[in-house]
């Protein structure tokens, strides 16, 4: 399961990347944003992240018709924006399964794994090594 329908007509999906969670929540309305109880230009100020969050609506020509809330945790700015797309992308699925395969032309549907590999001990960082020295 990717995502539901609510009560009120709204659709609830969850997108991941790196250690950020989103919480997507959209319903019909005028293409207003709302994250972290902040409007998107507020909480994204620059135009590439606003543009990473916009690719799924401009996948399926919806740009503008849907209200969005999200409450996203953890990570930075990167990772939290990559989290918004795969809600968004999956809520729009829920809202309408012939929406899948624009979606994932566009690769909208893959979470993407890739995390932050851990420091090994005895090195500086995780693949990193101290300058060998022969004598």
């Amino acid at each position: 399961m990717i995502g539901k329908k609510l009560e009120d007509g709204r659709v609830h999906a969850v997108g991941r990347r790196k250690t950020s969670v989103a919480r997507v929540y959209m319903g019909r309305g005028k293409g207003e944003w709302q994250i972290n109880d902040r409007p998107l230009s507020d909480y994204f100020p620059r135009g590439a992240y606003q543009a990473i969050l916009e690719k799924p609506f401009r996948a399926t020509d919806t740009l503008g018709e849907y209200d969005v809330v999200v409450n996203v945790r953890g990570g930075g700015l990167t990772g939290q924006a990559g989290a918004i797309q795969l809600g968004v992308a999956r809520a729009l699925l829920v809202e309408d399964e012939d929406r899948r395969l624009a979606l994932r032309r566009e690769g909208l549907l893959t979470r993407d794994p890739r995390r932050v590999e851990r420091k090994k001990y005895g090195q500086p960082k995780a693949r990193k090594r101290f300058q060998f020295s022969k004598r």
